[in-house]
């Protein structure tokens, strides 16, 4: 009878220990990764802050409320369930406005966590931020009044032209005048409004941007009959949504989210709606996809082997 009760024991201790040796794994997959950088802020403070401009239509601009809608917003809202999912927590929107000027220092300083508008991606601001993957493509052309004998960069000689602050355009428009001994006379604007308000009143020639910003400008004032854009691409520009360099977590979550973006037809769906359909102003910009956007989409949806 004794040698049986050990028996038990023995038994009994033996699948509590093998229990303890399956339920190992489970414990160690469900335990959570420390958090660092962006994801460790946004866990504590229950926020994330994103950046946003007024008047980058499609990309980020205000609605009638007021409210920052457009592409770019509907992409960081994506990545913003990807964050909430990354640290197991809900999180409220801080929308904190920026400029073109303001940005990138906005970014590198912790009042926003991601900047949602219009962005080039190049070298010189990688050395201080980091960027998503592309997510459009664009290049600096000049909008006139239709009439204007304005039709290439050349017929910029001694014009004045309008700018906005920050932009690479404006460095284009300077290194193109320099070059080429034009004699442009830059006008530097606050924002995107501002520098189309310039032609607007006459006080500017011309104004260079991103085409799409030049387009979307145009039909949200629905103005199609008074502007157009005119000649050669002066730039390459690949957008993407900056966020704090050095932060190797939020990346990952990042670069994941537009991956499965990219993969399930989110980012066409979403570039279909502020391209190809009519804005809140009931006007369309009507720009399909460039060949280098849909190869650039169709990479990112391939998963690294």
């Amino acid at each position: 009878m004794k040698a049986k009760a050990t028996l038990s024991v023995l038994l009994a201790g033996l699948l509590v220990a093998a229990a303890l040796v399956m339920a190992a794994p489970a414990r160690a997959q469900q335990a959570p990764e420390t958090l660092t950088g962006t994801l460790a802020k946004v866990r504590e403070t229950g926020a994330i802050a994103i950046g946003y401009r007024e008047s980058s239509v499609p990309f980020s601009f205000l609605n009638a409320r007021r409210e920052p809608i457009g592409y770019s917003i509907e992409l960081c809202r994506a990545l913003v369930t990807a964050i909430e999912d990354a640290v197991n927590k809900s999180l409220t929107i801080k929308w904190v406005p920026v400029t073109s000027d303001s940005r990138i220092d906005a970014v590198v300083s912790g009042a926003v966590d991601l900047e949602c508008g219009s962005t080039t991606n190049n070298l010189e601001r990688q050395k201080r931020v980091s960027f998503s993957p592309t997510m459009f493509v664009s290049g600096t052309k000049v909008l006139v009044k239709k009439g204007s004998p304005i039709k290439s960069f050349r017929d910029l000689a001694g014009k004045r032209v309008a700018v906005t602050a920050g932009t690479t355009n404006e460095k284009t428009l300077r290194d193109l005048s320099q070059k080429f001994k034009l004699g442009i006379q830059l006008l530097v604007a606050h924002d995107h409004a501002d520098a189309f308000g310039l032609v607007k009143n006459g006080e500017a020639d011309a104004f260079a941007t991103d085409d799409v910003l030049l387009y979307g400008l145009i039909a949200r004032d629905a103005a199609k009959a008074q502007y157009e854009v005119v000649g050669d691409y002066l730039s390459y520009d690949p957008y993407g949504i900056m966020y704090r360099k050095g932060d190797a977590q939020l990346g990952k979550v990042i670069n994941d989210t537009f991956q499965v973006l990219a993969e399930d037809g989110e980012i066409e769906r979403q570039y279909k709606r502020w391209f190809l359909r009519k804005l809140p102003t009931g006007e369309s910009i009507n720009l399909p996809m460039s060949a280098q956007l849909e190869a650039i989409i169709q990479t990112m949806s391939v998963k690294a082997e």
